[in-house]
């Protein structure tokens, strides 16, 4: 018995050190030490075997067993440190060769205006406030003054959550909703403006789209006056459109302002003189404006005899449609990065 395993392990070894293949090793693996292998067969043979000189046959196929094992690590590891070293020259990387330039994003058209206004108004002393995005009937259109069956309501097309023909939950189509939470608030005065998102059932063309940008602005003060919001609205003419910007102030109707006006401001691109931009006019129009009504204020639990205010109200992708001559609203939402980088 011990003859026969020590010719067995003298083959294994034999094998060991002539394979030069990975594969080669998982072979002799298989034939020496698998389920049928040779050291197997002779463990399977111990029935044979004297009762008395089992523990030592046992120990000796052990010891045979071990060392075959030792032997194949060893000859893998040489194998794999080869494998490597080969890779290893084959992948070498010259880190002075120039990298691949990264592509670095930026800010979108509509963000780089909204930021430029919103860091006029708080140079104005006004504060950014958010709101939900789906708001109950009754602070997007009650609130202010537009009661239920108010013509207003078929005109905006509102988006309902609900199919119900009683539901109470739309998609805000203006944020002037967030305005009435503040108000609610009682904490006077207040100055701010807010900014967000709003829907209204358009179909989607050069400018329209069933998704778009408002920013809102509300002041609510004592001996408030419609000096106060020619003051301010061309202060902010001026600054987003330049020092020579003019701006005139048209009779309108709102129902949650009186008096209410539009707001226009001269052509940026002729002085006034009339271009192509403005159509030949000399003026743009660029915003809706009016004195909060006393009704509007008294819904919010305020005393209008005591608080008087003004609002606005300004869609954010016509102020970057004019201040960047952009001719189609929908070039601003079709990711066309050959269009976004200009900016």
């Amino acid at each position: 018995m011990k003859e026969k395993l020590k010719a067995i392990v003298d083959e294994a070894l034999s094998q060991i050190n002539a394979s030069e293949q990975l594969e080669k090793l998982n072979e002799i693996k298989v034939a020496f030490l698998g389920k049928k292998g040779e050291l197997t067969s002779v463990l399977k043979s111990m029935k044979d075997v004297a009762p008395e000189d089992r523990p030592m046959v046992g120990q000796m196929v052990n010891e045979a067993r071990e060392k075959l094992e030792s032997c194949l690590e060893e000859k893998k590891a040489a194998f794999m440190k080869k494998l490597r070293e080969e890779q290893i020259k084959k992948e070498t990387i010259d880190v002075t060769l120039p990298a691949t330039k990264p592509m670095v994003g930026h800010r979108h058209p509509n963000t780089i205006a909204l930021e430029e206004v919103e860091r006029i108004f708080i140079g104005m002393g006004y504060e950014v406030v958010e709101g939900p995005e789906v708001e109950y009937d009754y602070y997007n259109f009650e609130a202010l003054n537009i009661p239920a069956n108010h013509p207003a309501k078929d005109e905006q097309d509102t988006f309902y959550v609900s199919s119900d023909a009683h539901s109470n939950i739309v998609l805000r189509t203006q944020t002037s909703s967030i305005q009435v939470h503040e108000m609610e608030k009682g904490k006077l005065p207040i100055r701010m403006i807010a900014p967000g998102r709003a829907f209204r059932s358009d179909e989607v063309d050069a400018t329209h789209s069933p998704s778009f940008h408002q920013i809102e602005g509300l002041v609510i003060d004592k001996n408030i006056t419609f000096a106060d919001l020619k003051g301010t609205l061309e202060v902010f003419a001026k600054e987003i459109f330049g020092e020579d910007t003019k701006v005139k102030f048209r009779p309108h109707h709102f129902p949650f302002t009186e008096p209410s006006a539009e707001m226009d401001v001269s052509c940026f691109k002729c002085g006034g003189s009339g271009c192509r931009f403005c159509k030949g006019e000399g003026w743009i129009e660029i915003l809706g404006c009016g004195m909060v009504h006393p009704h509007v204020l008294e819904m919010s639990g305020i005393d209008p005899e005591e608080y008087t205010g003004f609002a606005f109200g300004v869609g954010l992708e016509r102020i970057a449609l004019l201040k960047y001559e952009i001719d189609d609203m929908r070039l601003l939402y079709e990711n066309d990065t050959r269009f976004l980088k200009q900016f």
